[in-house]
Parts: C-alpha cells; sequence; structure tokens
C-alpha cells in the first residue's frame, strides 16, 4: 500500500470562526479536538491535511452556511509565521505544558 505524502504533511493553521450563539458551543468543542484555542472563536495548531479535511467537514455539518463563517489561514510551519502579541495572551502554550 502507497500512501501519499500529501496527506501526512502537517501543516499550521489559524482557525478563525464567527457562528451564531445557538452554534458557538458545538463549533467550540469541535475546534478543541482539533487545535490550540487561544482566544474567543481563534484556534491554531498543527494539522494534517486529512485531519483539517475532517475538521472542515464537522464544522460544515453546525453552521448555518448562510451566516455562519470560519476562516483559515495555513503556512507549510508556525516558524513562517511571525506572531506578535499585545496585551495579556489568555492561553499560552507553556502553561500547558
Amino acid at each position: 500500500m502507497v500512501v501519499s505524502n500529501k496527506k501526512l504533511y502537517k501543516m499550521y493553521v489559524i482557525l478563525v470562526y464567527d457562528i451564531g450563539q445557538k452554534r458557538v458551543g458545538k463549533m467550540l468543542k469541535l475546534c478543541r479536538r482539533y487545535l490550540n484555542w487561544i482566544q474567543n472563536s481563534v484556534f491554531e495548531g498543527e494539522i494534517s491535511e486529512v485531519k483539517l479535511k475532517e475538521l472542515i467537514a464537522k464544522a460544515e455539518i453546525i453552521m448555518d452556511t448562510e451566516t455562519d463563517s470560519v476562516i483559515i489561514f495555513k503556512t507549510r510551519q508556525e516558524k513562517w509565521l511571525e506572531k506578535q502579541i499585545v496585551g495579556k495572551e489568555l492561553r499560552s502554550l507553556e502553561q500547558l505544558l
């Protein structure tokens, strides 16, 4: 069996969503299963292409696509993204270690 490297490839993503109040709790729980919660409606982390597609498919079930939105920023690795935090960082990764 040949496994495509593309499916094993991990990427670093930032995911933000704007979801109706009735669905926001479900979306929060879903995203927390795949990524690190860093701020209200904002997640980041490393994820495979397969897992990202799975996350998107499950998010589409929760969403009302007429009014809700999910935006995903992708990069190859976190090191290619400069991150600046102004003010208090709500959830530091160092606190998790």
